[in-house]
């Protein structure tokens, strides 16, 4: 037994490949400072990262996450603490905040000149931090600190950078400066604090294992207190994410029970819904909801309202929706923040209810001749749907609704399908078969669209 163990240590002991360490030292000791290129590299940096969260480009993130010089001093702090060199972690803590001051400056200054002030998704994402973030942090500390002590470097620097993300929350902060939104601040900061104190965390214990030379000795009273600190940071920055982490459990279990509610008591009736907005933080909570046609009364609310706390929604209220002086202006504005809470094909349809007027099933010259061609068909309606801009022609789809004595099978709805293509001369359309039980309402489960 006590063979295999050894075996199995020697198998995963960090000593072999590692790089001398004194050369390590030097390295780490040099990437502290910043000065001259590393400044203009920094805010560089930060300009692409600002640019990346305005626009919601991950992949812009990403790339400035790559060339961002932000770890040299966190490592820094770590290996200094690790080695009790207290000379290398006022230097490096020193060049930390500066570079986060310039951070800060660069972003506020482009957030406050951008004309695009809206909070897109990447950039909200960076102010509830929870306990994920110190594991990413961590972990991701762990691999680089490892890395730069090995002669082989491989390349783990990069996936560290990207995952431990110190750009975003520091762009974030700008953005929320500019904005005057100190919730958001708070957040952010709070956020690149907990990647700044895990990673230095990391590097410290590495540095401990590998048994870097010690720069000053310190009696066990000093060692003591180092220890102290580093764990009374670790309380710090941990509890209040372990929080968060909570709150966010909380939060993803309500949004579950109340899609169980949307589906038992309105989907499973064939009532399609064009608009949700689910309000958490509101006191009650509150469950906007508006349908493509149906229409409840005071009594049927009140009804749904009661039956809430039988889906473990409690203080919540349910509105629906049924005025539509807002409502397409909300709708539109979901469309656009990519919430993907609204069904795109009742979208699609609900838009063609509105262009009915301006087509007959007597006067339309296709419809007529459908009609002979496939007798099982009662009437056919063509409306146009617009995917992209109102002034881009090519993105103008043709949708047709049709009703039938019968149900097609799939072979004449094929058929049908090619056929209109080639009438309208049109590479891509869209087919909706209606039920004839109902009125111009194509439900998600009564419809049958014919997939280009």
């Amino acid at each position: 037994m006590a063979d295999i163990t050894r075996k199995i240590l020697n198998f995963i002991d960090l000593h072999k490949g590692e790089e001398n360490k004194k050369l390590v030292i030097e390295n780490i000791t040099s990437a502290v400072s910043f000065r001259g290129s590393n400044i203009w590299i920094l805010a560089c940096a930060i300009i692409i990262a600002s640019v990346g969260l305005n626009v919601n480009s991950t992949a812009v993130i990403i790339g400035a996450m790559l060339i961002s010089p932000l770890m040299g001093p966190i490592v820094g702090a770590g290996f200094g603490l690790g080695m009790y060199d207290f000379e290398l972690v006022k230097k490096s803590i020193k060049n930390l905040l500066i570079a986060t001051f310039v951070s800060l400056i660069t972003s506020t200054f482009y957030f406050y000149i951008s004309p695009f002030k809206e909070a897109q998704s990447e950039l909200l994402a960076r102010t509830s931090p929870n306990i994920y973030d110190i594991l990413i942090a961590f972990f991701g500390g762990l691999v680089g600190v490892i890395a730069v002590t090995r002669v082989e470097k491989g390349n783990p620097i990069p996936g560290v950078a990207i995952a431990t993300a110190l750009m975003p929350p520091l762009c974030t902060a700008g953005y929320s400066l500019a904005l005057g939104n100190f919730i958001y601040f708070l957040g952010a900061i709070y956020l690149y604090t907990i990647n700044c104190v895990f990673i230095c965390i990391a590097t410290f214990i590495i540095v401990k294992y590998l048994k870097y030379p010690v720069a000053k000795q310190l009696d066990v009273k000093s060692e003591k207190r180092v220890k102290y600190g580093v764990t009374m940071l670790i309380l710090l920055m941990t509890i209040p994410s372990v929080y968060f982490a909570y709150q966010l459990y909380i939060q993803k279990s309500y949004n579950s029970r109340t899609e169980v509610f949307i589906q038992k008591e309105f989907l499973n009736n064939d009532y399609p819904i064009i608009y949700k907005n689910i309000q958490y933080n509101t006191n009650p909570k509150k469950i906007e909801l508006a349908f493509l046609t149906k229409k409840f009364t005071e009594t049927e609310i009140d009804s749904l309202n009661k039956k809430l706390n039988t889906y473990n929604l409690p203080n919540t209220r349910l509105v629906i929706r049924q005025d539509t002086v807002n409502l397409r202006k909300d709708i539109m504005n979901q469309i656009n923040s990519n919430q993907n809470i609204v069904d795109q094909k009742d979208i699609i349809i609900n838009n063609l209810r509105n262009q009915l007027a301006q087509y007959h099933f007597g006067s339309d010259k296709i419809s007529t001749e459908t009609k002979i061609l496939f007798p099982e068909i009662t009437s056919l309606t063509i409306g146009n749907y617009t995917s992209g801009s109102k002034t881009d022609k090519a993105n103008v789809i043709p949708v047709i609704l049709f009703q039938s004595e019968k149900e097609l099978d799939i072979k004449t709805k094929q058929q049908l399908k090619l056929w209109l293509k080639e009438r309208l001369s049109k590479d891509s359309i869209e087919v909706y078969q209606q039920n004839k039980n109902t009125t111009t309402t194509v439900t998600t489960k009564k419809s049958v669209q014919l997939k280009n």
